[in-house]
């Protein structure tokens, strides 16, 4: 699932500082990655190489003015004439490819969610078994399907009470404009007066406009968003019926090592989240529009695989493995899920990363939960580690989200943790980044602390490309500002140290990642292969 904060209410005490992630904490007040003032007193003369940057994600508009600039662009393929001209097993793969897609043109936009997926597969197995008869490997499955299924109608039944109440609140607004025949002010609203029903609808929506400091048009706008995120949460992700694959994709789900499938539509229908994601990383800098994104010198690969909802296993492998054959040296997956189909589709799709010299980075969550303690998919932990193979991924960088606030409101209160799990924190709270048709706007989310982050590494393999992706890791995460106040811990509000959060207790910063790399003696890199010829078994 993409992680983009939901139902942020934008006050006039919390609009952010323009440009803040980029903006360092002494000279700027903000605990922005110091990105300015990197170029200017640190990089100037410095010659750097191009290097590409996949964002596995819903798809990127690569027309965006601010992106059109720096999308990647296979060079062995012909556009538009209908021929795999490299041979990688991919039709006119200009800028990219979708794992989402059939052949025939069409897009996945939604998917159900992965816990959904798994208990239509287990009630098919278990669904009025006698429990007794099963074997002791079936009963394992049965009593995890048990547990699943329960979490699986609580949430669904949570989901379904909050759509009734947003329902209701939607009437009652209705109703408002019916009566007053336009959109009501303040004043009218405090000043109704006659039917009870009414007038308490009224007073209701009053408290909400002072409170929040919006207009009643803005809290109409908001509450039409709600319907339609309580529509997509019933309607596709907790709807087990729903499956849209076979007919829009067209491939043999049950093989997770096929490899040709989908298309060259790398935007998609709905590309707002990785188009965001793609301008922090890569915004054009110096072309006077728009924004400035982290990196100065980078081609950004586009690889759809991520819809509105929980994202397929076997897409996420091929587009790790599509990104590392066609040259990407950082990937950017701001995605992520409480439960697995497949982990060894993936465990191997990192390792090929790994022995490939790719560095991953990747987005903590957005569910204000210890992932120590909770799963949150994909993660650089194998679950198959054999006697002498690696037990972690080593190119792996998980990233939770800050606020500007500083101080003990620096984490973001969705934001995942975990003292284990999550290595850094970058800044992810009101990132104004690029939109489709030309757009810009501010997201929220550990997705864009994770870009904020593959922005940084980007620097550094551009400025230093005798670093490997794991020096690229040790340097990011040893030249971090620490952050030695107390601060509140996301999901439950309680003050810890900052080093419960995550496990270098600290801030991203361009600026001292910098200074490390021109102190570290580079590795000699792994060589890459453009294109792979034998799929990875």
């Amino acid at each position: 699932m993409l992680f983009i904060g939901f139902g942020v209410t934008l006050t006039a005490q919390d609009t952010s500082p323009e440009n803040w992630f980029n903006l360092d904490p002494k000279t700027d007040n903000v605990p922005g990655v110091s990105t300015e003032k990197m170029y200017q007193e640190l990089l100037g003369g410095r010659e750097s190489e191009t290097v590409i940057v996949a964002v596995i994600d819903s798809g990127v508009d690569p027309d965006h003015e601010d992106l059109k600039d720096v999308m990647w662009v296979n060079e062995d393929e012909i556009p538009g004439n209908g021929i795999d001209d490299d041979n990688n097993g991919y039709i006119d793969d200009i800028h990219g490819w979708n794992f989402i897609g059939g052949k025939d043109g069409k897009n996945i936009t939604h998917e159900s969610l992965e816990i959904a997926r798994l208990v239509a597969k287990y009630q098919k197995i278990y669904d009025g078994v006698d429990a007794n008869s099963l074997s002791k490997k079936q009963r394992v499955e049965y009593d995890a399907y048990q547990t699943m299924k329960e979490e699986f109608e609580e949430k669904k039944n949570s989901v379904m009470g909050q759509a009734a109440g947003v329902m209701q609140f939607a009437e009652g607004i209705k109703m408002l404009t019916e009566h007053f025949g336009k959109s009501p002010s303040l004043a009218e609203l405090k000043a109704l007066d006659g039917d009870e029903t009414l007038k308490t609808v009224g007073q209701q929506v009053a408290g909400i406009l002072e409170g929040q400091g919006v207009t009643f048009d803005e809290l109409k706008e908001n509450i039409e968003g709600a319907k339609s995120y309580f529509d997509g949460q019933l309607n596709y992700y907790y709807n087990v019926d729903f499956d849209p694959r076979a007919e829009v994709v067209g491939d043999n789900y049950d093989d997770p090592y096929e490899r040709d499938y989908g298309n060259n539509d790398i935007q998609g229908p709905d590309a707002g989240h990785g188009t965001h994601v793609a301008g922090i990383i890569a915004a054009a800098r110096g072309n006077d529009v728009g924004i400035m994104g982290v990196a100065d010198n980078v081609r950004i690969m586009s690889v759809r695989a991520v819809p509105d909802g929980d994202e397929r296993d076997k897409d996420v492998a091929n587009a790790i493995i599509y990104a590392v054959d066609n040259g990407a040296s950082i990937i950017n997956m701001s995605f992520g899920k409480s439960y697995v189909w497949n982990k060894k589709v993936v465990d191997q799709a990192v390792k090929y990363a790994m022995k490939n010299d790719v560095l991953l980075v990747h987005a903590a969550g957005n569910d204000g939960k210890n992932t120590d303690v909770a799963n949150n998919f994909p993660h650089d932990a194998f679950a198959k580690r054999g006697l002498f193979g690696p037990k972690m991924a080593s190119n792996w960088i998980e990233v939770g989200a800050l606020t500007y606030r500083g101080g003990a409101d620096a984490p973001a209160g969705f934001s995942n943790y975990g003292k284990d799990n999550v290595d850094v924190f970058a800044p992810g709270y009101q990132i104004l980044s690029t939109t489709p048709d030309q757009g810009y706007d501010k997201y929220s989310g550990t997705s864009m602390a994770a870009p904020v982050t593959a922005g940084v590494a980007a620097v550094l393999r551009s400025y230093f490309p005798e670093l490997t992706a794991e020096q690229v890791k040790e340097i990011i995460e040893g030249s971090i500002i620490p952050q030695t106040q107390k601060v509140k811990q996301p999901g439950s509000g309680d003050l810890v140290p900052f080093s419960d959060l995550c496990k270098t207790g600290g801030v991203v910063n361009s600026y001292q990642a910098v200074q490390k790399a021109k102190k570290t003696k580079g590795k000699k890199k792994i060589k890459k292969k453009k294109k792979a010829k034998v799929a990875v078994p």
